[in-house]
């Protein structure tokens, strides 16, 4: 029988969904504050929370993301990906069950609920890196491109599936609902195979052999890929720091330190660009925004568009690149927020008296859309994506968990701060601040940020490093392989009259 080079895609895409269960949950506990806070804060709530309660409900989850992306990041090195990804919803599903027992637990619901949601925020820090990693490591180049974007649509999914649930049942019927993915999540762990190239880094050949014919065929070609994992590993193992202090130099060389500014700066704009504040809080965002619809509803549709834009962008990457998905989401949330910030001040500060025509009060709900698109197609897809191509491989680890830290230290801060904004600015002056934040943050990223798309691991380090004296050819020019012996770099002009090979001039 002849043997196969492309193993069964059925069986990679399973493993691949298996492992994006918990970014499912992941999903289901941002939207899940949208659903609870909107009910508990009513005046109707047997159960009634302040103002300040209902922002601490929001963003606590967010305290429990940071320390669960360190453990989850040690963890699947020490235990492997797999039992990661099995252990990593136990503190998922006892939160769910935590908050839903809340009101028959003792003293108010307020700490109950705000500990479940920390212990949900830790489920969902945990499965991050080792859901990915596991999908990379499972799945052949041919299917890993479509394979890694479950993850995004994973927690679309569940911003969606949340605020559906919202719309008709109480919050803690949802929250007991909420466990069924991640005990799903561990049914399917205990199926799977673990991932290959860990088993190959335990030195465990026969077991890594035995995981790829499970997720592979029988007929395919095991033996060539096993030797291949190999090969890398070896490879891998040469490139590893050795030390804190040959780690700590690694870190603050440029190539890694550069990269590492720019994306911490990337997801502190994109933060405050209202990002978070309109998933965690959409229901009184709609409310706040003047909406004459029905709030939940909205919500809905919302979850619908983000999730439809997921997979959007995810097709758009391959063919535009970062950089212009980024401007899109720049451009697109800032002058969705700064239109929906001069309505209300046209329509609650300037003429209130005036009657507006009946179809003009979609406009809010217009920008609102307008704004989750747009800042689904860049903002929540790119800087992810980015994260594992601009750190260099010895340190890509360590510093991708430092920057998933800082991000949902981040989001703490914005879903935290959004009613004190609301206080002191007002609710248009707090949509005009986002908009303006998210315009000026195109500056930035047309200044800074590079276009990794179509370049290799090894040359986005070069560039960061100073290494590459090259100026970038615009990726809209195609260059022919026959031309490319004609196209000098500035440095080849000064030094030899001779062209050299792969060589670039800048245009």
């Amino acid at each position: 029988m002849t043997q196969k080079t492309k193993g069964s895609s059925l069986r990679q895409v399973a493993a691949a969904v298996f492992a994006n269960l918990g970014n499912v949950n992941t999903g289901m506990v941002f939207g899940f504050s949208a659903a609870a806070t909107s009910q508990l804060i009513s005046v109707d709530s047997p159960y009634r929370i302040t103002l300040e309660q209902s922002s601490w409900i929001a963003s606590v989850s967010a305290i429990g993301t940071p320390v669960g992306c360190l453990l989850g990041g040690y963890m699947m090195d020490l235990v492997g990906r797999k039992m990661t990804l099995i252990i990593t919803e136990v503190p998922t599903i006892l939160g769910w069950v935590l908050i839903a027992l809340a009101p028959s637990l003792p003293y108010s619901i307020f700490p109950w609920v705000c500990l479940g949601r920390v212990l949900t925020g830790l489920g969902s820090g945990m499965v991050g890196a080792p859901s990915r990693i596991y999908t990379a490591e499972c799945s052949q180049p041919h299917l890993r491109g479509m394979l890694s974007s479950l993850a995004s649509f994973g927690v679309s999914l569940g911003v969606m599936f949340e605020y559906c649930l919202g719309a008709f049942l109480t919050w803690e019927t949802i929250a007991g609902i909420s466990c069924i993915i991640p005990v799903l999540s561990i049914i399917a762990g205990c199926l799977m195979p673990e991932s290959p190239s860990w088993l190959l880094s335990q030195g465990r050949k026969d077991a890594c052999r035995n995981s790829l014919r499970r997720l592979r065929a029988n007929n395919y070609d095991v033996e060539s890929e096993v030797q291949n994992l190999y090969e890398f590993s070896k490879r891998q193992e040469s490139q590893k720091s050795t030390s804190f202090k040959e780690t700590l130099a690694n870190i603050i060389d440029p190539a890694c330190l550069k990269p590492f500014i720019i994306l911490i700066l990337y997801f502190l704009i994109y933060q405050f660009s209202g990002v978070n504040p309109v998933t965690f809080y959409a229901v009184e965002i709609f409310q706040d925004a003047g909406a004459n619809v029905n709030k939940k509803m909205a919500a809905v549709i919302m979850g619908i568009v983000r999730l439809i834009f997921t997979v959007a962008s995810c097709i758009m990457m391959k063919k535009m690149g970062r950089r212009s998905l980024t401007f899109i989401s720049s451009i697109g949330c800032g002058v969705s927020m700064v239109c929906l910030g001069g309505y209300l001040f046209a329509t609650q500060d300037w003429w209130p008296a005036y009657q507006l025509p009946d179809f003009v009060a979609w406009f809010p709900v217009l920008m609102l859309m307008v704004f989750t698109a747009a800042s689904t197609i860049g903002y929540l897809v790119v800087p992810w994506v980015m994260i594992g191509e601009v750190y260099p491989t010895r340190v890509r680890g360590i510093v991708g968990g430092l920057t998933t830290c800082a991000c949902h230290f981040f989001i703490f801060l914005t879903v935290k701060s959004y009613p004190m904004f609301q206080h002191l600015l007002t609710n248009q002056g707090t949509f005009l601040m986002y908009g303006c934040i998210s315009l000026l943050g195109t500056i930035f990223f047309y200044v800074y940020l590079p276009e990794t798309k179509n370049k290799t691991l090894q040359e986005i380090e070069e560039q960061f490093a100073g290494k590459s004296k090259a100026k970038k050819v615009h990726s809209d020019i195609y260059v022919k392989p026959s031309q490319r012996q004609l196209i000098l770099s500035s440095d080849d002009l000064i030094k030899s009259d001779k062209p050299k090979n792969g060589s670039a001039i800048a245009v």
